[in-house]
């Protein structure tokens, strides 16, 4: 999962006037479709990810219930041994108990990396989504400029006046050019709000949890 969440981290970080200007250099879309084409493979690479520790959280949470289960039904039963005076049995129960306890440790630990492993690879997804949803809308009026560039050297080739021709013409790139460079930056601002705001909603839940966790725990001591 390292490598993956790397390869994504090195998309999401990616200078994207940096690529705008490749484009607009070499007359082509290539190295935008390229882009795509890596975060659209790396954005299946994460949903399966994902779906796969999903899974093996859900699985190891069911081992948990039930040897917490067993636990619960051997903690009674060495109570009842003793009671009757069965020691011996008492003794091999209690053996049992604490190799039940040890797995419930192992559980529990294995479940608290892999959550944090699911939520790691959620976030990466939405943060690279953001980037891809940006690049694709980006990518129609970056060929509209190349077209224009073309046209334009056309234009210079068959008519006459050619410092007016090529003014006109570079104006009008760099005008559509700012026009998606202040895109980017606007929808780069986005992406870091939602993440901000994501993580401000993890946390959130996170605390809220927490809290009833400690009020269930009062609740039952004060039943007793």
């Amino acid at each position: 999962m390292a490598t993956l969440l790397e390869k994504v981290s090195t998309l999401i970080s990616a200078n994207l006037h940096s690529l705008v200007d490749q484009a607009l250099k070499s007359n082509s879309l290539g190295v935008i479709d390229q882009y795509i084409r890596q975060v659209e493979e790396q954005l299946e690479n994460l949903a399966d990810a994902a779906a796969t520790v999903g899974g093996e959280v859900r699985s190891l949470k069911r081992k948990l219930e039930e040897h917490q289960d067993k636990a619960n039904e051997l903690d009674k039963a060495i109570d009842a041994l003793l009671a009757e005076g069965n020691e011996s049995t008492a003794v091999a129960a209690q053996s049992r108990l604490n190799s039940t306890n040890q797995l419930i440790e192992t559980y529990q630990t294995q479940i608290t990396k892999l959550e944090s492993e699911y939520q790691k690879l959620l976030d990466a997804k939405v943060k690279l989504e953001s980037r891809h949803a940006t690049m694709k809308q980006q990518r129609s009026e970056l060929q509209s400029l190349l077209e224009l560039a073309k046209s334009k050297e056309i234009v210079v080739k068959t008519m006459k006046g050619l410092d007016d021709i090529m003014g006109s013409g570079d104006s009008d790139m760099s005008r559509i050019a700012q026009g998606i460079y202040a895109r980017l930056d606007k929808a780069t601002a986005a992406t870091e709000i939602r993440s901000n705001s994501l993580d401000d909603q993890i946390n959130q839940v996170l605390d809220h949890d927490k809290v009833n966790a400690q009020l269930e725990e009062r609740k039952k001591r004060l039943n007793k």
